[in-house]
């Protein structure tokens, strides 16, 4: 350890046990006391993990709880002991006047040197020449390198059209080797010199000054690391991975009952019905903004509807605001009803309750943009906690607009708001939803076709949003013309509510467009392979929650050492094994894409392609182009109408051969808990190349006998079939 402390304060530390390689946290005296804005401070500086160390500076005499008030961090974190300890595996130096940090990683390879100045508290760090990813949703694209963030949360920031709503989390991940995540105060970021620089919001509010310096070499354990920070994700109900239709404003109850038929009809797939509620538009679910009453025009008996809908197999959704300024607290706590507080959670959650008890499914928290971060998590925890007083072991469902680092342990889905109708949105949307994931946030998607129609919004750029939109967590089409948003919606010949009065620069699409029958058929063709595919998203949901990888995946994640690939913003990988690279451009015939090393298949074609360079792909309007790395295996289950329908047929592995692999297929109930408590199994498949040999075996929890079932295996670019009786013991099969 080196530092200039003066010598007798460095005693002070060696006989607290705080020698090198810090096996306890390190407590730091200056001579007259640290002073930063003004204040006396000091240092605490505590090994997280092997790979984080985290330092914090504190008024002298504050107490460490203030540290877990905001709810941010996994409870472990929530609090800072000066007894706390933990093997080291970075290394720390801390030089005065003014107050410097560097942390190092094995090898003594420099992570981040840190320099705060003491009359601010701003804090300078190292920035490096490789791409900036994460801090969260919105904003600049794709490395935000370059930038100036103030952070602010809402649609009331960067380019809401085209870049959507923000929501800051101060987690910036280098694919040079490093990662931080500034827990407090919330500040802004100067990404535009050589050095970044973090200010907080005033000088009197720079302290406390808490901080995680995570070693990124390893991408995937970057990832596990901030997880181990704020909170693993936590499991969605299975429905919420198929597909969502929202719905504006409602003519009457015979027309949503028709809507939820037609897509049984017309062999659809869907599983959520979701309604706006009135003031948002003339006539919504409810009876006002806010309110908590079924607006009678359309729901004029709410438990029957809810019913039919229920017997048709669909959920339902209902849209909620939030009036407060701020909100505190938990359901668990009490509700004077005399003094009913729409500030407090348990007050504001009872409101949902009389609705929730007819059968309503999950809810839609709207607005929230002057929500202070700590209000905008109780918020999100609110909608996971409240759902289980009255059903304890159904996983609840959220979709949320506003969020803050350590949403994720309440398993929100966040989309990207109020964005317009054009090319460069869905281009931007891309590398949001990469940025996103990085973020620590798996469960993302976008109102798809864009919420405020333009002149730019015709049915191939629904059909393209539509294609991307399939391969984000968060499948939903929503937006004003809502009618449009209706995978047969470009086809009736009828535009259905004019709904665009309320924004600049909004238009209806041109008349000519709406007799146009290319569009459902593609929309079909996508919404069965994403139900064909809900095995493998699940598995890689479930790999999210255990590892904190997105679904959604930079290619950093897996080819860091690839410069092309890690600069690649415009695709992404979808789970480990396949690589995404959604057509963004009007009129287009082909799309220009990188495949990183090692050979691909092509997925629609099955035809191999050798990575290692940029190629172009021809495209025609079905096509988005998808390939498949070689070594993987991917489970493919049946088309479905919605995700519970039952069906005998079998499950398909697809082997892509070129290289050895591994694939593990997760399964429990996808509504309950139970798996918490042992209720899943885990099929896992392995490929030895050479000998074309594939072993199976299954593996159970504690409660869950594995059960007897078909399988059917192939090979890609060959059509035979394998068929096998597979009840979990090991078994191997020639190919």
């Amino acid at each position: 350890m080196a530092s200039d402390i003066p010598r007798r304060h460095l005693l002070k530390l060696l006989g607290t046990g705080a020698v090198a390689g810090f096996v306890r946290p390190l407590q730091l005296f200056a001579e007259e006391g640290t002073r930063i804005a003004g204040r006396d401070a000091e240092l605490l500086i505590s090994h997280v993990s092997r790979h984080t160390v985290r330092l914090t500076l504190l008024e002298r005499g504050m107490a460490m709880e203030v540290l877990g008030r905001d709810g941010a961090l996994r409870p472990g974190l929530a609090q800072l002991t000066r007894s706390q300890s933990s093997s080291a595996g970075l290394t720390v130096k801390v030089s005065r006047t003014p107050l410097e940090i560097e942390i190092s990683a094995p090898g003594s390879r420099l992570l981040q040197r840190l320099a705060i100045n003491d009359q601010t508290g701003a804090v300078t760090f190292t920035l490096g020449n490789a791409p900036v990813l994460g801090m969260g949703e919105g904003g600049p694209q794709f490395d935000r390198r370059g930038n100036l963030d103030p952070m602010r949360s809402g649609q009331g920031g960067y380019r809401l059209r085209t870049n959507g709503g923000r929501v800051p989390i101060q987690w910036l991940v280098s694919t040079s080797g490093w990662a931080m995540f500034v827990h407090q105060p919330l500040g802004s970021f100067d990404l535009t010199g050589a050095n970044g620089v973090f200010t907080p919001p005033s000088p009197d509010r720079a302290l406390p000054l808490d901080i995680f310096i995570v070693d990124a070499s390893d991408p995937s354990l970057a990832m596990r690391e901030y997880a181990g920070i704020t909170g693993d994700p936590a499991m969605p109900p299975l429905w919420a991975l198929g597909y969502q239709q929202s719905s504006r404003t409602l003519a009457s109850g015979d027309e949503i009952l028709g809507i939820a038929k037609t897509f049984r009809e017309k062999n659809l797939p869907c599983d959520a019905l979701i309604y706006l509620g009135t003031g948002f538009t003339p006539s919504g679910w409810n009876t006002a903004n806010g309110a908590f009453e079924f607006n009678p025009r359309v729901f004029n008996d709410p438990k029957r509807q809810l019913d039919e809908f229920h017997a048709l197999h669909f959920r339902v959704v209902l849209h909620t605001v939030i009036l407060a300024r701020t909100l505190s607290g938990t359901v668990h706590d009490p509700c004077a009803v005399q003094r009913f507080d729409a500030e407090e959670a348990a007050c504001l959650w009872d409101a949902h309750r009389k609705d929730f008890a007819l059968g309503v499914d999950g809810w839609w928290p709207d607005e929230g943009d002057p929500l202070d971060a700590t209000s905008r998590l109780t918020r999100i925890r609110m909608h996971y906690e409240g759902p289980q007083l009255d059903r304890p072991n159904q996983r609840p469902y959220a979709l949320h607009r506003n969020g803050y680092a350590g949403m994720q342990r309440y398993a929100p889905f966040l989309w990207s708001g109020d964005v317009y109708s054009t090319w460069e949105t869905l281009r931007t949307h891309v590398a949001i939803g990469i940025n996103t994931g990085l973020s620590g946030v798996p469960l993302w998607g976008t109102d798809t076709g864009g919420f405020v129609p333009t002149k730019e919004f015709t049915g191939e750029l629904f059909v393209r949003w539509f294609q991307f939109s399939a391969f984000c967590p968060l499948f939903r089409s929503h937006g004003r013309d809502w009618k449009l948003r209706l995978p047969w919606g470009w086809n009736t010949g009828e535009l259905g509510p004019n709904e665009i009065s309320t924004y600049g620069e909004a238009a209806n699409p041109d008349p000519n467009e709406l007799h146009n029958a290319e569009v459902e058929p593609v929309c079909k063709k996508y919404l069965e392979l994403r139900y064909r595919m809900l095995p493998y998203l699940y598995s890689a949901v479930r790999e999210s929650c255990e590892s904190g990888l997105p679904v959604m995946r930079a290619l950093w994640l897996h080819y860091p050492d690839d410069q092309t690939a890690v600069a690649r913003g415009d695709q992404y990988l979808w789970g480990r094994d396949i690589l995404v690279a959604p057509v963004v451009e009007k009129g287009a015939s082909s799309r220009t894409l990188y495949l990183p090393r090692g050979d691909w298949y092509d997925f629609w074609t099955e035809t191999k392609q050798a990575g290692g360079s940029e190629i172009r792909r021809d495209v025609d309007l079905g096509t988005m182009p998808l390939y498949v790395r070689a070594g993987s295996i991917l489970p493919f289950g049946p088309v479905k109408q919605y995700t519970a329908e039952h069906s005998d047929e079998a499950l398909v592995f697809a082997i892509y051969p070129g290289a050895d692999g591994t694939y593990t297929l997760y399964e429990d109930d996808g509504a309950t808990f139970n798996y918490r408590r042992g209720d899943w199994t885990r099929t896992e498949a392995k490929w030895n190349d050479g000998a074309r040999r594939l072993s199976l075996r299954g593996v159970t929890g504690a409660k869950t006998p594995y059960k007897p079932r078909k399988l059917r295996v192939r090979v890609a670019g060959q059509q035979a079939l394998k068929t096998i009786d597979f009840n979990g013991r090991a078994v191997e099969i020639q190919l």
